[in-house]
């Protein structure tokens, strides 16, 4: 993954219109610009970007079409955010960044990859298809702008067999 805020301002920016266009608002799931920065100061915490034709950390002047940002701890890492233009689905960028995420955690020695994402979320299959299993349901979590309810799946993905 790559370095904290102080050396990825522009990626920052590229992030932060990603997650505008790519997020629905009526969840409100998207980080603000503070959320981001602050939590690349942790250590562990990193993101990687693809480029609109499917390269991995494109430079500064190529388009950023999507992100992962995530945070390992000891041997187990977190998902935070993912996500692709919606204007870029469907294309497999989706499923290269997180083929790119998983690869990277491997190479660190981290055994179990963690996310959680709301119910119903398209994503859901993209997941599924890499092998994530849900180890837990937190009922009413996400609520929308109309007040409706919705779970979140909590799901892990196993790096290395036992």
């Amino acid at each position: 993954m790559n370095p904290g805020p102080s050396d990825c301002g522009d990626d920052i920016d590229r992030i932060m219109d990603i997650m505008a266009r790519a997020f629905a608002p009526e969840f409100g799931e998207a980080w603000n610009r503070r959320q981001v920065s602050d939590s690349l100061l942790l250590a562990g915490t990193g993101y990687c970007l693809i480029g609109a034709e499917g390269s991995l950390d494109p430079q500064p002047e190529e388009a950023a079409a999507g992100f992962a940002l995530t945070r390992a701890i000891f041997d187990e890492e977190e998902l935070l955010l993912f996500a692709v233009l919606p204007e870029y689905r469907g294309r497999g960028l989706g499923a290269a960044l997180l083929t790119e995420v998983i690869v990277r955690a491997r190479s660190r020695g981290i055994i179990r990859l963690f996310l959680e994402m709301r119910r119903n979320n398209s994503a859901g299959k993209l997941y599924t298809g890499f092998g994530f299993q849900t180890i837990g349901i937190r009922p009413g979590y996400y609520r929308t702008a109309s007040g409706e309810r919705l779970d979140a799946l909590s799901q892990e993905l196993r790096l290395v067999d036992n």
